[in-house]
């Protein structure tokens, strides 16, 4: 049974691109189906179009800046070490990291342990990293897709919550596989926020377990 909080899920969304999934987000909680309130957008890009999407909502738009920690011996933890204290300030209980270009460290990690999400348009754990689609075409994959999964200081390793799949049709590009698979993860990032904000998702190891959960159909074959 889902567990109902008295009050929204208080959530934070790093975001360096578009803001795609951002407003997938937005949009799911605006129509009622995510119990979440996003209390700060913030970014490593000044001019990035997810602040400006963030700014359109009325919701907090933050720009960090990493120049200042560039060249220091522990850069990058310095700059998620303001990113915490943002956060903090904020009463953030989850992150999620939506098209997020820099890689977090165990700062951010060991604050927010299985309270940030990333979503990754592969079915991990393969092709990790960039480029992705064009990977899988290029393995001649029969399925691509995405993963919803909870952040570790490896890229892209953490305990899996939620995939989709996505059959490569023959005459695919990595821009028109790209395009139907982001479709899907506007669907499921959402509704792992509500997995989380209803307390249903339970980690044990790098399993993710859902409380009532059932697998929809037997397999998905491609071509089928």
């Amino acid at each position: 049974m889902s567990i109902k909080r008295k009050d929204a899920l208080q959530v934070a969304v790093l975001a360096s691109g578009r803001g795609s999934n951002l407003q997938a987000v937005i949009d799911a909680i605006e129509a009622g189906t995510v119990q979440a309130k996003i209390v700060a957008v913030i970014s490593n890009k000044k001019d990035a179009p997810a602040l400006e999407r963030a700014r359109r909502q009325g919701l907090s738009s933050l720009f960090v800046d990493p120049k200042p920690y560039a060249g220091t011996p522990d850069s990058r933890e310095a700059y998620d070490r303001e990113l915490l204290d943002v956060l903090r300030r904020h009463d953030v209980e989850l992150v999620l990291l939506a098209g997020y270009m820099k890689i977090v460290t165990r700062v951010l990690v060991e604050a927010f342990t299985n309270r940030m999400m990333n979503i990754h348009p592969s079915l991990l754990p393969s092709f990790p990293g960039l480029d992705v689609q064009k990977k899988a075409i290029e393995w001649g994959c029969k399925l691509a897709g995405c993963t919803v999964h909870f952040v570790t200081e490896g890229v892209d390793e953490g305990p899996i919550i939620l995939q989709v799949a996505v059959p490569i049709l023959d005459d695919d590009t990595s821009d028109t596989l790209a395009a139907r698979i982001l479709k899907q993860e506007h669907k499921i990032y959402p509704r792992a926020v509500q997995l989380f904000a209803e307390g249903r998702l339970r980690v044990e190891g790098r399993r993710v377990f859902i409380e009532d959960g059932k697998p929809e159909g037997e397999a998905v074959i491609s071509p089928s």
